[in-house]
C-alpha cells in the first residue's frame, strides 16, 4: 500500500468511527471494533490517526457489519417484491458512511472516475467518488442539449423496451481507470450498459459495485462481461 492510500484508509476509518459513534457510546463503539475506548476517542476527535491495520480493522469488519445490517434494515420490499431503497439512496450522512466501507475494496490504486447511471445511482456514486478522489460521471437516458458528443450505450430488454444510455464524450477519457456503481442490481441490464459505455471510451474497468443486489442475475451478468471484482453489500433473496 503506498502512502496515498495508506492516508485514505486512515481518513476513512476516522469518518466511520465518527459516523457510529454519533449513536453510541465509546464502551458500545470498544464492544463493537474490539478497540480501547481512550484510543476510539482520540481517533474520532482527531489526536491521532488509527494505524493501516486497525484502520483496515475497522472499515472492513465492525464498518462493513455495521453498514449492511442498517442497510438491510432500511430496504423494503411490496408485495409483488419490488425494492424501495429511498431509505437508502435519499439519506447523504447514511451514504457518506457506506461510501468509505465501499471505496476501500478498490483504492489500491485509485480509480480515476467512478460511473453511475442517473438519477438514483447519483448520490451513492458522488459519495464513493468523493470517498476515493476521484471523478464522477453520469449517464443518463436523454442526451443533454449543450452538449455535442457521446458515447452511448443501447439494449433491447426481453418486454421489448430498448434502454438506452448517453455520456458526454468528455467524461471518460482511454486508459483510465473507472470504477462502475449503482444502487441496485437486479437484472444486471444497466451495469451491462455502463460497461458497455468505459468499453467503448477504451477506459479500464477495476470493479463494480453496488448497495443492493435483488437476486445472483445482475451480479452473474456483469461478471460476465469484466473480469473486475464485482460486488454488493446485501443480496436479497
Amino acid at each position: 500500500m503506498n502512502r496515498a492510500a495508506k492516508a485514505r484508509l486512515q481518513l476513512r476509518a476516522v469518518a466511520v468511527l465518527r459516523a457510529l459513534k454519533r449513536s453510541r457510546t465509546y464502551d458500545e463503539l470498544a464492544a463493537e471494533t474490539g478497540l480501547p475506548a481512550g484510543d476510539l476517542n482520540r481517533y474520532v476527535n482527531g489526536h491521532v490517526l488509527p494505524g493501516a491495520e486497525r484502520a483496515r480493522a475497522v472499515v472492513e469488519g465492525a464498518g462493513r457489519e455495521t453498514v449492511a445490517a442498517e442497510l438491510e434494515e432500511r430496504i423494503r420490499l411490496d408485495d409483488e417484491g419490488y425494492v424501495d431503497n429511498s431509505g437508502v439512496v435519499f439519506d447523504q450522512p447514511f451514504l457518506d458512511l457506506v461510501a468509505p466501507v465501499v471505496a476501500t475494496a478498490f483504492d489500491d490504486p485509485a480509480p480515476d472516475a467512478v460511473l453511475t447511471a442517473a438519477t438514483d445511482g447519483i448520490t451513492f456514486g458522488a459519495a464513493v467518488a468523493s470517498s476515493l478522489g476521484a471523478r464522477v460521471a453520469y449517464a443518463k437516458k436523454t442526451r443533454e442539449t449543450a452538449v455535442e458528443e457521446f458515447v452511448e450505450a443501447r439494449d433491447r430488454l426481453a418486454s421489448g423496451i430498448e434502454l438506452t444510455y448517453y455520456l458526454p464524450a468528455a467524461a471518460l477519457s482511454a486508459g483510465e481507470r473507472v470504477l462502475v456503481v449503482d444502487d441496485l442490481v437486479r437484472s444486471g441490464e444497466t451495469q451491462t450498459l455502463l460497461l458497455d459505455i468505459a468499453e467503448r471510451t477504451d477506459a479500464e474497468v477495476v470493479g463494480v459495485a453496488a448497495l443492493i443486489a435483488a437476486g445472483d442475475e445482475g451480479l452473474a451478468r456483469a461478471r460476465e462481461r469484466t473480469d473486475a471484482p464485482v460486488e454488493a453489500l446485501v443480496r436479497l433473496g
